[in-house]
């Protein structure tokens, strides 16, 4: 029987898979990223633009535009080479702790200084409420849970990732929105962002529609609690572009193996301290029924 490698620390696991099980990456659904199943076609985007790599990034002008759309002032806002890079600054400048765990693992972990929260929750999908506060979110998905860019919480910094909004997570765009953000960046080496995504960024933006993608994504949500209860698993859904899942068998089969021997990649939950939990990510129309012929087979 083929061997399911081991899940990484972050999800993103399908070319492993694929790999192990010797078919092409493109063949296997890789629904342990959570990403917006109806983002634009970001790969017809990058075609169009090749002859970027040609030339040193220049993100002058990206900046304000990234901006306009937030509706901050420019000087508020750095951008950075995906998500990771941006925690890593705010985290090497500030420190800090986590507001309680289970937590993202790449926020810091330290006894006192800034409290760090992700928003919606990971990995529970649950928003913040308006009374709860922290010194740094985590926004990467909380466009996609609200329809709104950023909470704008005075005086917060807020570390987040485009590249999950528009489903492109190879492309490394992310950001850091603070007061201070020049301070909070100091360390940030040169041409952090690549030329590719830099050219298509304009595109991108013009073509976001965060408030019916929230509703396109809320319903998808719906529609895939249901196809996973229906075969039998405990399923916990909040905000957020995925759900968490389990098997309702004691001693049952590991779900996420079951799943990957169909080419069906979900993400491990014992990273999180949730050892038996999958969290799946919402699917596009071609990823629910990719689900729907698979789970009678993986889950009997």
């Amino acid at each position: 029987m083929t061997r399911i490698p081991p899940p990484g620390p972050h999800g993103g696991d399908g070319v492993a898979v694929a790999l192990a099980l010797g078919v092409d990456p493109a063949d296997v659904l890789d629904l342990s990223l959570s990403l917006n199943p109806f983002a634009p076609d970001v790969g017809a985007l990058v075609a169009r633009h090749l002859d970027a790599v040609r030339r040193y990034p220049d993100r002058r002008s990206a900046t304000p535009l990234v901006a306009e759309a937030f509706g901050v002032d420019p000087d508020r806002l750095v951008l950075t080479n995906g998500g990771s890079e941006a925690i890593a600054l705010v985290a090497r400048s500030l420190g800090g702790r986590v507001a309680g765990e289970p937590e993202f693992s790449l926020h810091p972990r330290g006894a006192d200084g800034p409290t760090w929260r992700s928003n919606p929750h990971n990995p529970t999908g649950l928003l913040a409420g308006p009374e709860v506060r922290v010194d740094v979110w985590d926004e990467a998905f909380y466009p996609l849970a609200t329809g709104a860019w950023t909470r704008r919480d005075v005086g917060t910094v807020v570390v987040g990732s485009l590249t999950k909004v528009f489903a492109c997570p190879g492309l490394r765009i992310g950001y850091v929105l603070a007061d201070d953000v020049a301070r909070l960046t100091s360390g940030q080496p040169a041409w952090p962002l690549n030329g590719l995504a830099l050219a298509v960024l304009p595109e991108l933006l013009a073509a976001a529609d965060l408030p019916r993608w929230q509703v396109e994504i809320a319903a998808r949500r719906a529609e895939l609690v249901r196809l996973l209860e229906r075969h039998g698993l405990a399923v916990d859904a909040a905000d957020g572009p995925w759900v968490l899942a389990e098997r309702v068998l004691a001693g049952a089969p590991d779900l996420r193996d079951r799943l990957a021997r169909h080419g069906v990649v979900v993400r491990d939950c014992g990273s999180f301290g949730r050892p038996g939990q999958v969290r799946i990510a919402v699917p596009d129309d071609a990823g629910m029924t990719r689900l729907e012929e698979v789970l009678p087979c993986a889950v009997p």
